[in-house]
Protein backbone atom coordinates (compact mmCIF):
# COMPACT_ATOMS: atom_id res chain seq x y z
CA UNK A 1 0.00 0.00 0.00
CA UNK A 2 1.49 3.23 -1.00
CA UNK A 3 -0.39 5.26 1.85
CA UNK A 4 -0.59 8.46 -0.73
CA UNK A 5 3.47 8.42 -1.51
CA UNK A 6 4.04 8.26 2.23
CA UNK A 7 5.71 4.39 1.84
CA UNK A 8 8.75 5.62 0.85
CA UNK A 9 9.79 7.64 3.67
CA UNK A 10 10.90 4.72 5.61
CA UNK A 11 13.02 3.72 2.74
CA UNK A 12 16.98 5.18 3.90
CA UNK A 13 18.37 7.45 0.76
CA UNK A 14 21.92 8.35 -0.10
CA UNK A 15 21.52 11.98 -1.25
CA UNK A 16 22.66 14.59 0.37
CA UNK A 17 19.86 17.42 1.24
CA UNK A 18 20.81 21.02 0.67
CA UNK A 19 19.28 24.20 0.76
CA UNK A 20 19.51 27.75 -0.53
CA UNK A 21 18.37 31.13 0.62
CA UNK A 22 19.49 34.36 1.64
CA UNK A 23 20.37 33.22 4.81
CA UNK A 24 22.61 30.50 3.01
CA UNK A 25 23.04 31.76 -0.22
CA UNK A 26 25.58 28.84 -1.42
CA UNK A 27 23.62 25.75 0.31
CA UNK A 28 27.40 24.65 1.94
CA UNK A 29 27.01 22.57 5.13
CA UNK A 30 27.00 24.54 8.16
CA UNK A 31 26.64 27.99 6.19
CA UNK A 32 23.68 29.37 7.16
CA UNK A 33 22.32 31.93 9.37
CA UNK A 34 25.75 33.33 9.84
CA UNK A 35 24.78 36.97 9.87
CA UNK A 36 23.60 38.88 12.59
CA UNK A 37 20.98 41.11 13.19
CA UNK A 38 19.32 43.65 16.05
CA UNK A 39 17.63 39.97 17.51
CA UNK A 40 21.77 38.86 17.50
CA UNK A 41 23.94 36.44 15.83
CA UNK A 42 22.13 33.74 13.94
CA UNK A 43 18.76 35.40 13.99
CA UNK A 44 17.14 36.75 10.61
CA UNK A 45 20.62 38.72 9.73
CA UNK A 46 20.02 38.22 5.79
CA UNK A 47 16.21 37.01 5.40
CA UNK A 48 15.58 38.55 1.80
CA UNK A 49 17.70 40.45 -1.04
CA UNK A 50 16.84 43.21 -3.18
CA UNK A 51 16.41 43.13 -6.38
CA UNK A 52 17.77 46.29 -8.38
CA UNK A 53 16.09 47.65 -11.14
CA UNK A 54 17.25 46.42 -14.60
CA UNK A 55 19.52 43.80 -13.48
CA UNK A 56 19.72 39.99 -13.34
CA UNK A 57 20.58 38.84 -9.88
CA UNK A 58 21.70 34.69 -9.65
CA UNK A 59 19.49 32.86 -6.89
CA UNK A 60 21.39 30.03 -6.77
CA UNK A 61 24.76 28.42 -8.96
CA UNK A 62 24.83 24.56 -7.75
CA UNK A 63 27.38 22.11 -9.03
CA UNK A 64 25.89 18.77 -9.36
CA UNK A 65 24.76 15.80 -10.05
CA UNK A 66 21.43 16.04 -7.92
CA UNK A 67 18.44 17.07 -8.17
CA UNK A 68 15.81 20.16 -7.36
CA UNK A 69 12.66 19.01 -4.90
CA UNK A 70 11.23 22.06 -4.66
CA UNK A 71 11.18 26.08 -4.31
CA UNK A 72 9.71 28.16 -2.68
CA UNK A 73 9.27 32.29 -3.33
CA UNK A 74 7.68 35.57 -1.89
CA UNK A 75 7.71 39.14 -2.69
CA UNK A 76 5.29 42.12 -3.22
CA UNK A 77 2.89 42.09 -5.89
CA UNK A 78 2.88 45.90 -5.97
CA UNK A 79 5.49 48.02 -5.88
CA UNK A 80 6.12 51.95 -5.52
CA UNK A 81 6.96 52.03 -8.73
CA UNK A 82 3.45 50.43 -9.75
CA UNK A 83 1.63 47.32 -10.16
CA UNK A 84 2.41 43.85 -11.86
CA UNK A 85 5.77 42.96 -10.19
CA UNK A 86 4.72 39.19 -10.53
CA UNK A 87 4.58 40.04 -14.21
CA UNK A 88 8.01 42.39 -14.51
CA UNK A 89 10.13 39.70 -13.08
CA UNK A 90 11.96 37.08 -15.08
CA UNK A 91 12.43 33.75 -13.64
CA UNK A 92 15.35 31.84 -15.78
CA UNK A 93 16.76 28.44 -15.23
CA UNK A 94 19.45 26.62 -16.61
CA UNK A 95 20.82 23.03 -16.74
CA UNK A 96 24.40 21.84 -17.30
CA UNK A 97 26.20 25.10 -17.97
CA UNK A 98 23.61 26.02 -21.34
CA UNK A 99 23.71 29.08 -22.71
CA UNK A 100 19.97 29.69 -23.06
CA UNK A 101 17.79 28.99 -20.07
CA UNK A 102 15.59 25.85 -20.03
CA UNK A 103 12.82 27.82 -18.05
CA UNK A 104 12.06 31.70 -18.99
CA UNK A 105 8.82 32.79 -17.46
CA UNK A 106 7.19 35.81 -15.57
CA UNK A 107 7.51 34.78 -11.85
CA UNK A 108 3.76 34.53 -11.45
CA UNK A 109 2.82 33.27 -14.63
CA UNK A 110 5.31 30.50 -13.61
CA UNK A 111 3.27 29.68 -10.28
CA UNK A 112 -0.48 30.05 -12.32
CA UNK A 113 -0.70 34.01 -10.93
CA UNK A 114 -1.26 35.56 -14.35
CA UNK A 115 -1.86 39.04 -14.80
CA UNK A 116 0.55 40.30 -11.94
CA UNK A 117 -2.26 39.22 -9.43
CA UNK A 118 -1.95 37.01 -6.99
CA UNK A 119 -4.19 34.00 -6.21
CA UNK A 120 -4.55 30.09 -4.02
CA UNK A 121 -3.57 27.43 -6.32
CA UNK A 122 -3.94 24.24 -4.40
CA UNK A 123 -2.61 21.36 -6.65
CA UNK A 124 0.16 19.17 -6.62
CA UNK A 125 2.67 20.41 -8.48
CA UNK A 126 2.52 23.72 -7.39
CA UNK A 127 0.76 25.92 -4.48
CA UNK A 128 0.68 29.28 -3.87
CA UNK A 129 -0.61 29.99 -0.21
CA UNK A 130 -1.75 33.01 2.04
CA UNK A 131 -0.65 35.28 1.89
CA UNK A 132 1.63 34.75 -1.31
CA UNK A 133 4.09 31.95 -0.23
CA UNK A 134 4.88 30.62 -4.04
CA UNK A 135 5.70 26.72 -3.86
CA UNK A 136 6.95 24.38 -6.63
CA UNK A 137 7.01 21.02 -6.17
CA UNK A 138 8.27 19.79 -9.52
CA UNK A 139 11.42 17.71 -9.38
CA UNK A 140 14.34 18.63 -11.56
CA UNK A 141 17.87 16.67 -12.57
CA UNK A 142 20.80 17.99 -13.24
CA UNK A 143 23.83 16.02 -14.31
CA UNK A 144 26.46 19.08 -14.19
CA UNK A 145 25.36 22.59 -12.67
CA UNK A 146 21.84 24.13 -12.05
CA UNK A 147 21.53 28.18 -12.44
CA UNK A 148 18.72 29.94 -11.45
CA UNK A 149 18.50 33.88 -11.93
CA UNK A 150 15.73 36.26 -11.60
CA UNK A 151 15.59 39.43 -13.86
CA UNK A 152 14.04 42.62 -12.33
CA UNK A 153 12.06 44.53 -15.49
CA UNK A 154 9.89 46.44 -13.30
CA UNK A 155 10.55 50.19 -13.10
CA UNK A 156 11.95 50.62 -9.73
CA UNK A 157 13.74 48.43 -7.10
CA UNK A 158 12.46 45.35 -5.38
CA UNK A 159 13.13 44.98 -2.11
CA UNK A 160 11.49 41.69 0.89
CA UNK A 161 12.66 39.31 -2.43
CA UNK A 162 12.44 35.96 -0.49
CA UNK A 163 13.21 32.61 -1.66
CA UNK A 164 14.61 29.57 -0.67
CA UNK A 165 15.70 26.53 -3.12
CA UNK A 166 15.76 22.78 -2.06
CA UNK A 167 17.89 20.29 -3.86
CA UNK A 168 19.35 16.68 -3.08
CA UNK A 169 22.54 16.33 -4.40
CA UNK A 170 22.74 12.38 -5.42
CA UNK A 171 23.11 10.51 -8.76
CA UNK A 172 20.36 10.87 -11.39
CA UNK A 173 19.30 7.79 -13.39
CA UNK A 174 20.31 7.75 -17.22
CA UNK A 175 16.92 8.24 -17.98
CA UNK A 176 15.66 11.11 -16.46
CA UNK A 177 14.29 14.20 -18.62
CA UNK A 178 15.37 17.75 -18.15
CA UNK A 179 12.52 20.02 -17.02
CA UNK A 180 11.20 22.71 -19.39
CA UNK A 181 9.01 25.43 -19.06
CA UNK A 182 7.99 28.21 -22.56
CA UNK A 183 6.00 31.44 -22.03
CA UNK A 184 4.14 33.45 -24.42
CA UNK A 185 1.69 35.66 -25.25
CA UNK A 186 -0.42 38.03 -27.90
CA UNK A 187 -1.96 40.92 -27.42
CA UNK A 188 -5.22 40.26 -29.06
CA UNK A 189 -5.97 36.38 -30.89
CA UNK A 190 -6.81 35.91 -34.95
CA UNK A 191 -10.37 34.82 -35.00
CA UNK A 192 -10.44 31.58 -36.95
CA UNK A 193 -6.85 31.01 -36.19
CA UNK A 194 -5.47 28.56 -33.85
CA UNK A 195 -3.36 30.81 -31.04
CA UNK A 196 0.38 28.55 -30.31
CA UNK A 197 0.43 27.53 -26.49
CA UNK A 198 4.23 25.16 -27.39
CA UNK A 199 6.23 24.36 -30.02
CA UNK A 200 9.50 23.85 -31.24
CA UNK A 201 9.73 20.54 -29.36
CA UNK A 202 11.85 17.33 -30.27
CA UNK A 203 13.18 14.31 -28.76
CA UNK A 204 11.73 12.43 -26.27
CA UNK A 205 10.17 13.78 -23.57
CA UNK A 206 6.64 14.00 -21.23
CA UNK A 207 4.26 17.26 -21.40
CA UNK A 208 3.24 18.17 -17.76
CA UNK A 209 0.42 20.62 -18.47
CA UNK A 210 -0.19 23.96 -19.33
CA UNK A 211 -1.20 27.62 -17.29
CA UNK A 212 -3.46 29.81 -19.05
CA UNK A 213 -4.23 33.26 -18.68
CA UNK A 214 -7.08 34.65 -21.19
CA UNK A 215 -9.05 38.48 -20.92
CA UNK A 216 -11.79 38.08 -22.86
CA UNK A 217 -13.05 41.74 -24.45
CA UNK A 218 -16.86 40.37 -25.02
CA UNK A 219 -19.29 39.82 -22.15
CA UNK A 220 -19.85 36.32 -20.91
CA UNK A 221 -18.81 33.23 -22.43
CA UNK A 222 -15.37 33.68 -24.52
CA UNK A 223 -15.60 30.27 -27.10
CA UNK A 224 -14.89 27.15 -27.02
CA UNK A 225 -11.22 26.65 -28.06
CA UNK A 226 -10.45 22.87 -28.63
CA UNK A 227 -6.97 22.25 -27.38
CA UNK A 228 -5.01 20.11 -29.96
CA UNK A 229 -1.64 18.43 -29.88
CA UNK A 230 0.21 17.78 -32.85
CA UNK A 231 2.79 15.36 -32.12
CA UNK A 232 5.20 13.15 -33.68
CA UNK A 233 4.58 14.96 -37.50
CA UNK A 234 1.32 15.70 -37.89
CA UNK A 235 0.49 18.54 -39.66
CA UNK A 236 -2.92 19.46 -41.02
CA UNK A 237 -4.78 17.88 -38.07
CA UNK A 238 -3.74 16.67 -34.67
CA UNK A 239 -3.48 13.26 -32.69
CA UNK A 240 -5.17 14.11 -30.01
CA UNK A 241 -8.25 17.13 -30.10
CA UNK A 242 -10.24 18.13 -27.32
CA UNK A 243 -13.73 19.69 -26.97
CA UNK A 244 -13.20 23.11 -25.14
CA UNK A 245 -11.04 24.70 -23.41
CA UNK A 246 -12.47 24.82 -19.98
CA UNK A 247 -13.05 21.27 -20.64
CA UNK A 248 -8.92 20.76 -21.10
CA UNK A 249 -8.95 22.13 -17.02
CA UNK A 250 -11.27 19.61 -16.07
CA UNK A 251 -14.24 21.70 -15.95
CA UNK A 252 -17.29 22.20 -18.29
CA UNK A 253 -20.30 24.10 -19.45
CA UNK A 254 -18.18 27.47 -19.17
CA UNK A 255 -17.40 26.87 -15.49
CA UNK A 256 -21.10 28.88 -14.92
CA UNK A 257 -24.05 27.36 -12.77
CA UNK A 258 -27.29 28.89 -12.97
CA UNK A 259 -29.30 29.79 -9.86
CA UNK A 260 -33.11 31.20 -10.43
CA UNK A 261 -32.00 32.81 -14.14
CA UNK A 262 -28.74 34.10 -13.09
CA UNK A 263 -25.38 32.39 -14.33
CA UNK A 264 -22.76 32.59 -11.46
CA UNK A 265 -18.97 31.83 -12.10
CA UNK A 266 -17.13 29.13 -10.38
CA UNK A 267 -13.56 28.89 -9.57
CA UNK A 268 -11.87 25.72 -8.43
CA UNK A 269 -8.33 24.11 -7.28
CA UNK A 270 -7.49 20.61 -7.62
CA UNK A 271 -4.54 18.19 -7.35
CA UNK A 272 -3.62 18.85 -11.02
CA UNK A 273 -6.43 21.70 -12.24
CA UNK A 274 -8.39 24.38 -11.69
CA UNK A 275 -9.83 27.83 -12.89
CA UNK A 276 -8.52 29.71 -9.73
CA UNK A 277 -8.96 33.23 -11.01
CA UNK A 278 -12.33 35.28 -12.24
CA UNK A 279 -11.91 39.20 -11.34
CA UNK A 280 -15.82 39.59 -12.07
CA UNK A 281 -17.09 43.23 -12.64
CA UNK A 282 -20.14 41.80 -10.33
CA UNK A 283 -21.21 38.65 -8.13
CA UNK A 284 -24.10 38.29 -10.48
CA UNK A 285 -24.44 38.43 -13.64
CA UNK A 286 -28.10 38.07 -16.09
CA UNK A 287 -28.39 35.90 -18.52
Amino acid sequence: MDNFGLANLMVLKTGKSRSISAENPTGEPGAGGKEASNLGPGRKGRPCITLPQGEETVLAGIEGPGIINSFWITCAQNGEKGYYILRDLVLRIYWDDADLPSVEVPLGDFFCCGFGARNRINALPIAVNPTGGMNCYFPMPFRRAARFTIENQHPGDVPGFFFQINYTLDSVPDNSAYFHAQWRRENLTTAGKDYTILDGISGKGHYVGTYLAWTALERFWWGEGEMKFYIDGDRNYPTICGTGTEDYFGGAWCFYEEHDGINDELTYSTAFLGHHYFPALSPRRAI
